[in-house]
C-alpha cells in the first residue's frame, strides 16, 4: 500500500518499491479491495524480498513493523519504523485503517522530502 500510495502522489518526482524480509505469497484480497477504493489498482502488485541491492540503492528506508526489526539487514540509510499492523488476514475495515494511516504517513513523508529538497535548492 505505501509503494502504491508514494508513487501516486509523488507523480514521478521520487520512486518507492516495497520488499519484505519474509514476503507473502500473495497480495491480500482485501488490500485489493481497499486500495481500489480510493483509485488505485494493485491487482498485478506481488510481494517481493528485499535485497541488499535494494538497500545499496534506497535513499531512505521504512519499515512497518509487524517484527521486521529482527530480521531485516542492516541499512546504512536513513530508516525510520512505522509499526503498523500488518493487513494479511485482517478485516476489510481494519484494513481501510491501516491504508488510511499508510496514506496519511506517505504523504508527510513526501511533504518532509519536498522540503528537504526546497532547503538545499536555497
Amino acid at each position: 500500500m505505501a509503494e502504491a500510495f508514494f508513487n501516486h502522489l509523488a507523480k514521478g518526482q521520487a520512486t518507492a518499491s516495497s520488499a519484505g524480509t519474509r514476503p507473502a505469497a500473495h497480495t491480500d484480497s482485501n488490500v485489493v479491495k481497499a486500495m481500489r477504493e480510493t483509485g488505485i489498482d494493485i491487482r498485478r502488485q506481488r510481494p517481493k524480498k528485499l535485497t541488499l541491492e535494494m538497500l545499496e540503492e534506497a535513499d531512505r528506508v521504512i519499515t512497518m513493523g509487524c517484527g521486521a526489526e529482527e530480521v531485516c539487514p542492516a541499512s546504512f540509510v536513513p530508516t525510520e519504523d512505522w509499526s503498523l499492523e500488518d493487513p494479511e488476514g485482517k478485516s476489510i475495515e481494519e484494513v481501510r485503517d491501516i491504508r488510511d494511516e499508510i496514506k496519511a504517513r506517505v504523504e508527510r513523508l513526501i511533504m518532509k522530502t519536498e522540503k528537504v529538497k526546497e532547503a538545499k535548492k536555497a
